[in-house]
């Protein structure tokens, strides 16, 4: 019996807690740009925590990739808490006052659309996932046009009145309002209070900065202003900078506020120190603990983003700018010799019991790749920031997508898609360190998730919009070409990833055409990827992520290291005996230099008769000369561009690419 009173005594507990907050005030929509938008809840308490709350946007499209019943943007409500009249609005940052949690400008879709407040977490919904009504506590539909309706999602989540918030570019600011018998007006804009007009008076205090990113050594100014001159005695509080690894070491600076009776506004000078450390960026955090009675924060955790000083620069280049030869491959003495003279099948079986060999191999999870990327994807030019690979641009380590929303930020993609490999979540998302790990072996397709040979720093939106297509030439609804403003420095870099998860994984093959993504297993174009494979050849960018990741997983991507076994595996020269070049010479000590290069360079490293030949990227013969040991090959005659070296002796060749300015 104690049990069921306990039971119905929890469901009216939190019945009673669904009624106590719904959205008060949506403005989606504004004249010109959409730079005030915000949502506003109201609770029928004042002090209430939103822990366990979340704000799904919902895109009513007709087409792709929403079809109608979709979400595009959530907001979890963890940590916030409404004020004594039950208010609390989140929105740009131009809002006024100001948002106690801030939306990126035009990120509120203009309608015909819903948002909802469910119980949850920002988590229980990616983007793209389907309305549901279950745990809905509130929902506000809207349009901009009266002829259109959001009526599929109205539907789902029982929503029987839709609201018109029509803006142009000359018309006043207004928004949707919720009037206290429950039904909804569209009046001008009232954030941060009561939409009647009611409640108590609050001072309250935001925060604002000079900068929002600010190179360390430098400075900045942090104002406090107050909406209301301040009455009765001086306002004095203290703030604090710190978070994670920023703390009083890294700045000088009064954190100790007076505003005095009559006045709105202190302003306070931030001086960054330069400590010498390679630390990557960091973000401080403005944060006001406590404030007398009567006064309320309306704007903080304040965070400024610091740009170390202190960066490495390293000596190899960008996929756009490569190197080639400056990283030298660290696999040991004799790791591929069991390869040598083999073909065919007996030639791919030989390579993968060395890449997938389970008394060696190890599998690390997809929490770990994180880690991993951080360091192997680094952007050469800044040790702070990661290379993003399809966009051919870096970001900062410090704007890794921690939430659904994917705009402006990295995340982990990977290069055969784990819908099409069929290793979907396969392992744990919680890093546990380098020194943690499982066996693995040929068969064990659950580590193609996290098997870092193939996984990719990118940009958020790009991996959306890559998806799980094939490789092409062209973009396709079910082909990926990158986007269509960048050179395609990655193109062989992929190529070379999905041919190691060809050998490496029994469950994964590389096929011809637009392949379907079912069955799983199979992606294309093979083709295609050999073609990339030969005009974009392993850089030093990727030899030194080849480098790192042998660190982790004991085991390399053979296609960077011998980039000549692709066509002896999957190109034209299958079936016939392959010979590892350092056989015959070894290949670490043959150099081509300088590169990039404007009228010469020098051919170094063999002890022998040699013959040198330089082709165009699309495989014209420009140059042939034979040497001795060393030369010195005048290009004055030779056009700026992307060319290959092939170097030969007796017995043996290698190729080299070099770019001539």
């Amino acid at each position: 019996m104690f049990r069921k009173l306990h039971l119905l005594l929890t469901l009216f507990i939190f019945n009673f807690t669904w009624g106590q907050i719904v959205i008060n005030e949506v403005d989606g929509d504004n004249p010109s740009t959409d730079f005030y938008e915000f949502i506003e809840l109201k609770s029928s308490t004042p002090n209430l925590s939103l822990d366990g709350y979340v704000l799904v946007f919902f895109n009513a499209g007709s087409s792709a990739p929403y079809s109608g019943i979709s979400s595009y943007y959530t907001f979890d409500l963890d940590g916030y808490v409404t004020d004594i009249n039950g208010i609390v609005h989140v929105g740009n940052t131009q809002v006024s006052p100001a948002p106690a949690g801030n939306i990126p400008n035009n990120t509120i879709q203009n309608g015909p659309d819903v948002v909802a407040l469910y119980l949850g977490n920002d988590t229980d919904f990616p983007v793209f996932t389907a309305a549901t009504n279950a745990n809905l506590i509130d929902a506000v539909a809207y349009t901009n046009n009266v002829s259109n309706y959001p009526t599929a999602l109205m539907n789902i989540l029982g929503i029987t009145i839709c609201s018109a918030d029509i803006e142009n570019t000359s018309s006043i600011s207004k928004s949707i309002q919720r009037k206290n018998d429950g039904t909804y007006e569209v009046k001008t804009p009232t954030p941060g209070v009561n939409n009647d007009g009611t409640g108590i008076p609050i001072t309250r205090i935001n925060i604002t900065t000079s900068v929002t990113e600010v190179d360390e050594a430098a400075s900045f100014t942090i104002t406090f202003t107050a909406n209301l001159p301040i009455s009765g005695n001086d306002l004095s509080f203290t703030y604090v900078l710190n978070n994670n690894n920023f703390n009083a070491a890294d700045f000088t600076g009064d954190l100790n506020v007076i505003i005095p009776v009559g006045q709105t506004t202190v302003v306070k000078t931030i001086q960054l120190l330069d400590d010498g450390i390679n630390e990557d960026d960091e973000v401080l955090n403005i944060y006001v603990e406590t404030l007398p009675t009567g006064y309320m924060m309306n704007r903080n955790n304040v965070k400024v983003r610091v740009h170390d000083a202190n960066f490495i620069v390293q000596s190899w280049g960008t996929p756009l700018n490569p190197t080639f030869g400056v990283v030298s491959s660290t696999a040991p003495a004799g790791y591929y010799s069991s390869i040598n003279g083999l073909s065919g099948s007996t030639l791919k079986q030989a390579l993968q019991d060395i890449i997938a060999d389970p008394n060696i191999v190890r599998a690390q999870n997809y929490g770990d790749v994180e880690t991993i990327l951080k360091v192997c994807d680094v952007n050469p030019l800044n040790s702070s920031q990661v290379w993003l690979m399809y966009v051919e641009q870096p970001l900062s380590k410090l704007d890794y997508q921690t939430s659904n929303y994917n705009i402006g930020v990295w995340n982990r993609e990977h290069i055969f898609p784990q819908s099409r490999g069929g290793f979907s979540n396969g392992t744990s998302s919680f890093a546990d360190g380098i020194d943690i790990w499982l066996p693995t072996n040929a068969n064990d397709i659950l580590t193609g998730h996290s098997d870092a040979h193939h996984i990719r720093a990118e940009d958020g939106t790009e991996n959306s919009f890559r998806s799980n297509k094939n490789y092409g030439n062209v973009n396709t609804s079910t082909m990926y070409a990158g986007p269509a403003a960048t050179q395609g420095s990655w193109k062989g870099d992929v190529a070379r990833a999905l041919m190691y998860m060809d050998v490496r994984y029994n469950a994964l093959n590389v096929v011809n055409g637009d392949v379907a993504e079912s069955p799983t297993g199979n992606i294309g174009d093979l083709a295609t990827l050999l073609t990339w494979h030969q005009q974009d050849p392993p850089d030093d960018f990727e030899m030194n992520r080849n480098n790192y990741i042998y660190t982790w997983q004991f085991n390399r991507n053979p296609f960077i290291d011998n980039p000549d076994l692709a066509s002896y595996i999957f190109g034209t020269n299958v079936g016939q005996p392959y010979t590892l070049d350092n056989e015959i010479f070894e290949t670490s000590k043959v150099v081509v230099y300088p590169n990039p290069t404007t009228d010469y360079i020098i051919i170094a490293g063999i002890e022998s008769d040699a013959k040198a030949e330089i082709f165009s990227i699309t495989g014209q013969k420009i140059k042939e000369v034979k040497f001795t040991n060393e030369i010195t090959l005048a290009l004055n005659d030779v056009t700026a561009g992307v060319y290959l070296v092939k170097i030969s002796t007796e017995n043996s060749s290698i190729t080299k690419k070099i770019i001539v300015r």
